[in-house]
């Protein structure tokens, strides 16, 4: 199955050629910080699954609890489409720029220590107050993507 998004303007495009490895719903004050929002949905992706098919995402450099991470927006209209994490090969693609956001659910709720109060989380997905131990979530096809794309 493939999913397409895209920035708000329609000046960036991709398509994920692939399921993500794994879906994170973030709640850290970082991410509230940088989309403004109660929490940011991620897919974590192969770089190489993200095909763009229109548009050049510009990187920015954004602090983060002492390290950087990269944000890539479009250069028109500023929507955050991906991110990196000090690892170029791994993608987190924005959730909300899906076409259809609705169709991806979090596999795991992350930094909950500072979700907001007003918010009440599913009982069937694993929360975490801070990260967690992804070889004991992910499913093992997942590890092995991972895997194989950090040995390249």
């Amino acid at each position: 199955m493939t999913r397409e998004g895209g920035c708000a303007c329609g000046a960036v495009r991709y398509r994920l050629t692939s399921e993500p490895l794994f879906v994170h719903c973030c709640h850290c004050l970082n991410c509230q910080r940088q989309t403004g929002s109660a929490f940011v949905v991620n897919l974590l992706i192969e770089a190489d699954r993200v095909e763009l098919l229109s548009g050049d995402p510009q990187p920015v450099s954004v602090p983060r609890d002492g390290s950087t991470q990269r944000i890539y927006r479009c250069p028109c209209c500023q929507v955050a489409v991906f991110s990196e994490y000090g690892r170029p090969a791994v993608r987190f693609v924005r959730g909300g720029t899906l076409d259809e956001p609705a169709g991806v659910r979090p596999d795991v709720h992350i930094y909950t220590r500072s979700k907001v109060g007003w918010l009440t989380l599913p009982e069937t997905v694993p929360a975490f107050e801070a990260y967690y131990d992804s070889k004991a979530l992910w499913p093992p096809e997942s590890l092995e993507r991972l895997e194989a794309v950090m040995r390249r």
